[in-house]
């Protein structure tokens, strides 16, 4: 409507794997124009386009400025979210979480619009650089390496949230990642039944999904089809072979390079929010995970990471259960989903259960949830028996032990991951226990409750 239309300069469109979303590019540019918009401006963003999608009079050129910015925003956007979703679960106060999430976000978002060119934060060496220099691609991804602009700005996001918010680790939670088709598994809304508000509101933490990790495994996609292309399409000649052989080893040293360069200012930028979010998960791995069930050379969607994760987040101990969400009809999923039987049939103590956005709407959908999440709960309640009576202690002990020590009721602190242990409530009294111990406090004794032995 043109009440809406006033209040926007252009409209975007994307397109996504093999849906193609941007084919509807002519179908927008049509329905403005027999609205009387004729020659509104639409641009055309694709995942693999990179950095030549500028169009003409498109009013927004993407260079390396625009590239470098764009994927600082993604992947702080990523961890604060991250974050949230960890804590929100164990949250003394309902709303504290989302209060203080916001309140980051603001600032964040104050500090990005001041930033201009931080020109003032390079290297002491940026300063010496002649100004032609500095202009070069290379020296822009250079003084990204070294600027501590970012990190300053989401270490100071980690103090809003440190003030704002307070927790109870002692609560057990059972966790699920969420996968499926990049859109649905992203969403936050109607687009898949509310799905993670439903899960969280049903006593679950979940394990949400990172634009950065689709940006990473585009790149070892990419690494993969130069890796197959060698001794391919070479000149002819022992010249000609050497030139191939050369160039092609060049191209992996180049897609080599944007990955480390991907996954180091993402760690760095992990650092800065306190380190609780997950590290990037490597590519290889879940590749040579998820290929004896779906072949990672198909493109396609998530290709073989849906298959990946599931087995990836239920062997290493990460997930209660694993959720796949995808919109009806999306073909990559369902043949994920295909494939999805035969990982479950080898892997007998794994909860999966895949999720479609169909027109039944969203109570079968959350009725479904509800099954499998009823399922993950009794292996977490469990879990956290067991882990308690291995800590040594009562829980009202191990609660009164972190009553008296501040530094325990953190938001953002590090749990150590014990082996076998799922659960971050399962976790965190065994980590208490080793401290209660650490400072002389009596053990339970095993055969019998009521009496406590020396450690």
């Amino acid at each position: 409507t043109e009440e809406i239309l006033k209040n926007y300069t252009y409209i975007t469109a994307g397109s996504c794997g093999p849906c193609r979303f941007g084919m509807y590019e002519a179908e927008y540019r049509l329905a403005l124009r027999n609205s009387g918009f004729d020659g509104f401006r639409v641009m055309l963003f694709q995942q693999t386009g990179g950095l030549g999608q500028s169009a003409e009079d498109a009013g927004l050129d993407l260079n390396v400025d625009f590239a470098l910015r764009l994927l600082n925003a993604i992947m702080m956007g990523d961890l604060l979210n991250e974050v949230a979703y960890q804590l929100r679960p164990y949250e003394s106060e309902p709303g504290q979480v989302n209060a203080a999430f916001e309140l980051a976000m603001d600032h964040l978002c104050t500090s990005l619009e001041k930033a201009g060119d931080r020109v003032g934060t390079a290297p002491g060496w940026w300063h010496w650089l002649p100004q032609s220099l500095r202009k070069t691609d290379g020296a822009k991804i250079l003084q990204q390496r070294w600027e501590p602009f970012y990190v300053e700005i989401l270490s100071e996001a980690r103090e809003i949230l440190e003030e704002n918010v307070e927790v109870d680790f002692t609560r057990p939670k059972p966790i699920c990642k969420v996968t499926g088709e990049f859109w649905a598994q992203t969403t936050e809304g109607d687009g898949n039944f509310h799905m993670f508000e439903f899960l969280e509101s049903q006593g679950s933490e979940v394990i949400v999904e990172t634009i950065t990790t689709w940006v990473n495994y585009l790149i070892n996609q990419a690494r993969s089809k130069i890796a197959d292309s060698k001794g391919l399409n070479y000149p002819a000649g022992v010249f000609g072979t050497l030139r191939g052989a050369v160039s092609h080893r060049i191209n992996l040293f180049k897609i080599s390079m944007a990955r480390k360069f991907l996954l180091r200012e993402y760690d760095r930028l992990r650092a800065a929010l306190g380190g609780t979010a997950h590290a990037q998960v490597c590519q290889l791995e879940l590749q040579r995970m998820g290929h004896p069930y779906y072949n990672s050379k198909s493109a396609g969607g998530e290709g073989h990471l849906e298959v990946a994760k599931n087995i990836y987040y239920s062997n290493k101990s990460l997930a209660h259960m694993v959720m796949s969400l995808k919109p009806f009809g999306c073909m990559p999923s369902a043949q994920s989903d295909g494939a999805q039987a035969a990982v479950t049939s080898h892997f007998q103590d794994m909860i999966y259960i895949p999720i479609e956005t169909s027109g039944e709407g969203d109570v079968n959908a959350h009725s479904r949830a509800q099954m499998a999440l009823g399922e993950a709960k009794l292996k977490c309640k469990q879990e956290f028996q067991q882990c308690t009576r291995r800590s040594g202690y009562r829980l009202d002990d191990i609660r009164a032990y972190v009553s008296a020590h501040p530094e325990l009721q953190r938001p953002i602190q590090h749990v150590p991951h014990y082996e076998g242990v799922v659960g971050k409530a399962a976790n965190f009294v065994l980590y208490v226990g080793e401290l209660m111990a650490k400072d002389g406090a009596l053990k339970l004794d095993a055969e019998n409750s009521d009496k406590r032995v020396a450690v």
